[in-house]
């Protein structure tokens, strides 16, 4: 591709500066870090710590056949001068890989929690349709079955067009993604439409970038404006979802258990390995669900799925089947089979309301105790370590405090924090720092009919400590933990 092809797409929205029209681009740089050479575009793009323009010099060194700039500098080397550089990345990049993301069709998912069990809820009754499924997640991304590795939720621009490119090529027909706030706020989708998108619900998280609730929640309502998205369904039983999404001007639907709804479950009976409920459509049919996933928040996850699915013309047989086919979804409310005669339960519950959901749906089923295990990441928002406390003291018989991931921090002052919430409560409780250690005393202290929660890791493999990421899944962990003993 020439440069000149690019800048012909970008429909007057940059400026070429430089004798760069029939510089051959052969790929895409955001990260000085990365190989960069002849062929390739960097994008100049001031960022929270670091500003790309500081690099300029450094990409043109190492050969790179054009910049992206906000502002033009003295350098040689043909420079695009566009007013956002985030925003000109994702368009260059649906022009580079040929727009993709117009040869299928987009399902999108935001939300606090419930986006990555609802995007596999979705997967399954698309697949059930006989359609063809890409995913892009937090815990992976798949064509079909092929499983690709995540960095991001939502993946950077040229990453994410990239993935589409090789999706559509692929055969895809139906892309069912997670769209987190931040993949908005840093403008990641601009160009994207998609065919109906989801708002799941809002609780606190990601303050440490946003500030603010309003702040979190307005980057997630951008999504759902015209140039983005063709029909939207939400959670009415959230009272902050309900009122933003009662302001957009597309169509949009509904779906509650609480509150009168569009679409509404209703008879609901909840198991240890499962739940059945009566899930209705506008009047229009009910049908009899009989899923596999445990919890009142599953119900909500394979309603948000449903809702989706009818919106883009999917039939009531398909949406049923589809839901209960699904038997787990990697590190959500995941049992893993340890043989023994307490149940350890693995879920990425990693904020407030994610702990409370998780430990009220396991105290509803649980013979014995509730033992919870976790802790709170380092170099993210402060606010919800006390709170996070209180809930764990209040509804579980036992807490173990440890690390999730300390990153940068001190991991025994992240502990204090979330002390600060847990000891009013008179909970018992205590402290192992050591995440390992911490697995082992819960293997140790369960007993026949207890449950052990393993929370705040999930699907990861790692854990992030002083900026190296070590080696730790959980699930192998545990594994090698029973057989020590």
């Amino acid at each position: 591709m020439k440069l000149m092809d690019i800048v012909a797409g970008m429909n007057d929205s940059v400026r070429l500066i430089g004798n760069g029209e029939n510089v051959e681009i052969t790929s895409l740089c955001m990260d000085s870090r990365k190989k960069m050479g002849k062929g390739a575009v960097f994008f100049c793009i001031p960022g929270f710590k670091f500003d790309g323009h500081n690099y300029a010099q450094q990409a043109v060194q190492a050969g790179v056949s054009a910049l992206v700039v906000e502002r033009e500098l003295d350098v040689d080397c043909p420079q695009l001068l566009v007013s956002d550089a985030r925003e000109a990345a994702a368009k260059i990049a649906a022009i580079f890989y040929g727009h993709p993301a117009k040869e299928m069709k987009l399902i999108g998912i935001t939300g606090t929690k419930g986006k990555t069990t609802t995007s596999f809820l979705v997967k399954s009754i698309l697949e059930t349709a006989g359609y063809k499924v890409g995913l892009i997640g937090t815990v992976c991304s798949m064509i079909g079955d092929t499983q690709i590795p995540s960095k991001l939720t939502t993946p950077d621009h040229i990453d994410f067009h990239a993935l589409l490119r090789q999706m559509a090529d692929a055969g895809v027909e139906y892309v069912v993604m997670e769209v987190s706030a931040h993949a908005m706020e840093l403008r990641r989708l601009v160009g994207i439409q998609f065919e109906a998108a989801a708002f799941t619900n809002l609780s606190q998280d990601h303050l440490d970038m946003f500030g603010t609730m309003d702040k979190y929640c307005a980057a997630k309502m951008r999504l759902f404006c015209s140039e983005m998205c063709k029909k939207a369904v939400y959670n009415a039983d959230d009272e902050r979802v309900r009122t933003e999404m009662n302001k957009i001007e597309i169509p949009g639907a509904s779906y509650a258990i609480r509150v009168p709804s569009d679409i509404y479950a209703k008879n609901i009976e909840i198991g240890e390995r499962g739940c059945s409920y009566q899930l209705t459509f506008y009047k229009r049919f009910t049908l009899e669900i009989d899923m596999k996933l445990s919890g009142v928040f599953n119900i909500y996850n394979a309603m948000t799925a449903a809702a989706l699915c009818d919106a883009v013309g999917i039939g009531p047989d398909c949406i049923r089947e589809g839901i209960e086919k699904v038997k787990n979804v990697p590190g959500r409310i995941e049992q893993l089979d340890t043989g023994t005669p307490y149940r350890v339960i693995l879920d990425y519950a990693h904020s407030p309301d994610a702990l409370e959901n998780i430990l009220e749906t396991i105290r509803e089923t649980a013979k014995g105790r509730v033992i919870a295990l976790f802790g709170c990441g380092g170099d993210r928002d402060r606010e919800k370590r006390p709170i996070m406390g209180e809930i764990g003291g209040r509804l579980a018989n036992y807490c173990i405090l440890t690390s999730d991931n300390p990153r940068s921090e001190d991991p025994f002052t992240i502990l204090e924090q979330i002390e600060e919430g847990i000891k009013p409560t008179g909970g018992e409780y205590t402290v192992i720092e050591n995440r390992r250690e911490a697995i082992r005393y819960a293997l140790t202290i369960a007993q026949p009919g207890d449950v052990v929660v393993l929370a705040g890791k999930g699907h990861e493999t790692y854990q992030e400590i002083k900026g190296v990421k070590h080696p730790f899944d959980e699930k192998v962990v545990v594994q090698e933990l029973l057989e020590e003993m």
